[in-house]
Parts: C-alpha cells; structure tokens; sequence
C-alpha cells in the first residue's frame, strides 16, 4: 500500500544548530507543507516535509517523543534518531493547536502499535523455548539446555540493556528539548529586545523627521526674514549716501559764504581807500552808488546763501537724523540676524542630537 498523508499543514522549518545546540538554523527560506504520514507494511507514522527536490524533515514518531509549544506559534521535538531538534514556525496560534494534537494522537497510536508488537513477541517467545529434563538420574542432573532466545539471565541482561538505552534515548530528548527551549527563549528575548530597539528608533526617527521638517520651516522664514533685513540695510546705505552728498552740498555752500564774505571785505576795503582819496562828489556818488547796488546785490545773494545754509544745515541735520535711525536699524538688524544665527545653531545641534539618538 505503501505511505498516504493523513495530515498537513504549512510552516516554516527550523533545525537547531549542531555545533552550538542553542540556535536554530532555517531548514526552509519560506512556509513549507509538513505532512503526517502512515506506512502500513511497517506500521510506523512519520512527519516528513520537502524543500525542492530535498527532505528537510523525515521523523519517524516514538511514543517517547513529545513536542513542546515554546511560544503561541512556534513548538518544537526532538528526534533521537536524526540526532537534531525540529522546530516549525506557523502562522497561526489555532495551526500550532492542530498540528500539536495531531502529534499527540499518532503518538499515542504508535505506542499502541509497540504494545500490540510486544505482547505477540511475548505470545510466541514460550513456542520457541526447549525445556531441558529436570532429572536424568537420582546422582547427577544434566546441565539446562540453553533455549533458542537465551538463558533467563541472557534475557535479563537484554532488558536491562534495553532498558539503560531507553533511559539514554529519553536523556537525550530531554537534553536536546531543553537546550532547544533555551534557545527558543533566547530567540524570544533578542526578538523582543529587537523590536524594542526598532520601535525606540522608528519613534527617534518620526521625532527626526518632525524636527527636520520644523526646523525647514524655520530656515525658510529665517531666510525671508534676512532678505527683508538686506532690502532694509541697502535702503538704510542709499539714504546714508544721500546724506553724504547733502553734507558734501553743505560744504560747497559754506565754502562760498566765505569767499562771498571776503569779497564784501576786499570792497569795504576799496570804499575806505575811495573816501580817502577824496575825489569829486559826483564820481565819489557814483562810485557810492554802484558800490550801494552792488552792496545790495551782495546782500540779497548774502541772504539767499544764508537761506540756503540754513535749509543745507537742516538737511544735514535730517540727514544726520536718519542716519542715526539707520545705524540704529542696522544695529538692531545685525542683533536679530545674531539671534536667529544662534537659534539656528541650537536647532541644528537638538536636530544632531535626535539624529544620534
């Protein structure tokens, strides 16, 4: 008849690690279909899985197996035989519960068979024995003959043998269960410090992210904020040249006020060496009445110069005014740009910080 498939679910398989005992090695890269199998000419249950063209489980069970959940969906057993430790990833809690179960009943069922096999061993084995004489004469007895399954201590012996390789076998399961468990709660343990670390670093990176985004925001209007700064100190620097050509015109206007004044005192100069002299009246009234127009002139182009001083002088005085304001808005600009360039510069170090964390 041959083997047929009572039961199959799909895992991921795992082998524990030979050389260390306490890691699992991935027998498969994703889910497989591990099955339950029966063979009927043998009478034996086996969980048999394939990878490709390769079998990555091929466990015949013994009633002294036991699979052991270690996690909601993770469970493993030991095969003394194969001399490893089998451990089956599922995707479900329930999928882990059924194939648990299902290895509970075809355990059972292949300790049934073992018992079934021992009592018929049992049945034929007194068939088999060749009972010797009891007594061959009153003065000697003939030695037992030996059966053909051995002596009673040859039994005896076997049993016992039988009896301390069970033991061993069921040490060695329980040893390999052991380490296997131990390494299935390390594995827990490092996947649970893992996925803390990686929901600490997920939340750093959002906190990052926040950050990165507020301090763009930031940037941006600091950016805004300096241009205007810049449009304001190049207006600041055209009203201060406009100042300066209004004291350079200041300058000019005292300049000839001087020279006006010194002309007007070289004339008074020639009046005096004019009335000294004594000419006629008539040229002396002529004279006096052109140096009168021409005192006149010198007064009224006297009074506009003063005009003009004084409208100069209250220009450079504006002029001063507002380069005093503007020096002021330089300064406090200047005072703002230092104090956005530290904000800034403490940004970027909470940013560094958040970023190494």
């Amino acid at each position: 008849m041959g083997e047929q498939p009572i039961f199959s679910l799909k895992a991921h398989v795992f082998q524990i690690d030979p050389a260390t005992k306490r890691n699992w090695i991935p027998a498969s890269k994703h889910a497989v279909t591990v099955s339950f199998f029966y063979d009927a000419d043998r009478s034996v249950y086996r969980i048999i899985s394939v990878g490709g063209t390769k079998a990555i489980i091929n466990s015949t069970i013994t009633p002294n197996m036991t699979f052991t959940k270690t996690s909601q969906k993770f469970g493993q057993w030991a095969d003394s035989r194969a001399n490893t430790v089998y451990g089956l990833g599922f995707a479900t809690e329930q999928q882990l519960q059924q194939f648990s179960e299902q290895f509970k009943e075809f355990k059972e069922a292949a300790r049934l068979v073992r018992d079934k096999s021992q009592e018929k061993f049992e049945l034929l084995s007194p068939g088999l024995n060749i009972s010797s004489p009891q007594v061959l004469s009153e003065d000697r007895q003939s030695p037992p003959l030996l059966g053909v399954n051995g002596s009673s201590e040859d039994k005896l012996f076997r049993s016992k043998s039988a009896d301390m390789e069970e033991s061993t076998e069921k040490e060695q399961i329980r040893k390999m269960l052991s380490e296997g468990s131990i390494c299935e709660r390390n594995s827990e343990a490092e996947l649970f410090s893992l996925r803390d670390s990686n929901t600490k670093l997920v939340a750093a990176l959002h906190e990052a992210n926040s950050s990165i985004d507020q301090w763009k925001k930031l940037l941006a209007e600091y950016q805004e904020e300096t241009d205007r700064l810049r449009e304001q100190v190049a207006e600041l620097e055209a009203q201060s040249g406009v100042s300066a050509s209004s004291e350079t015109g200041s300058e000019e206007l005292t300049q000839n006020m001087a020279e006006m004044e010194a002309l007007i005192r070289a004339k008074d100069e020639e009046i005096k060496i004019l009335r000294s002299k004594k000419p006629d009246l008539s040229e002396l009234e002529k004279e006096r009445e052109e140096a009168c127009q021409r005192i006149q002139d010198l007064e009224v182009k006297n009074s506009e110069l003063d005009k003009r001083v004084r409208t100069a002088e209250g220009a450079l005085a504006s002029s001063q005014d507002a380069r005093s304001r503007a020096e002021s808005a330089v300064q406090k600009v200047i005072e703002t740009l230092d104090v956005k360039i530290y904000d800034l510069s403490d940004l970027r170090q909470n940013l560094a910080k958040l970023l190494e964390k």
